[in-house]
């Protein structure tokens, strides 16, 4: 006895106004509109930049990996990078992990 009176009051809305669906999902719409404006479209521009900052390094640039490792960039493969971390320390790195890029002589040494 319950279940019909409830059944009944919902059949004719769900054949009813189509109007009143799409204004429940106008806010659902306006939410991804705003992510993907506020996050979604600068995260790919960042990440667009430094790809192509990977791209163009070159011998002398100042890199930082994803693991934290400052250096120069001494010589640049398609693939991998030989950085100076030291005074005659050099080490390869994968370029895909390279995290920043500071053009040569951008800056100087603070303990100099």
């Amino acid at each position: 006895m319950f279940a019909s009176p409830a059944f009944a009051q919902t059949a004719g809305a769900a054949n009813g106004d189509a109007t009143a669906q799409i204004i429940g999902l106008a806010p659902l719409f306006l939410v991804f509109v705003a992510f993907y404006f506020l996050m979604i479209r600068p995260q790919q521009k960042r990440m667009k930049a430094l790809q192509n900052a990977v791209n163009a390094v070159k011998k002398g640039d100042e890199v930082t990996t994803a693991g934290g490792i400052i250096g120069k960039v001494t010589k640049v493969d398609d693939r991998v990078a030989e950085i100076e971390i030291a005074q005659g320390v050099r080490v390869r790195v994968v370029k895909a992990t390279i995290a920043a890029v500071a053009p040569s002589g951008a800056t100087k040494p603070a303990n100099d």
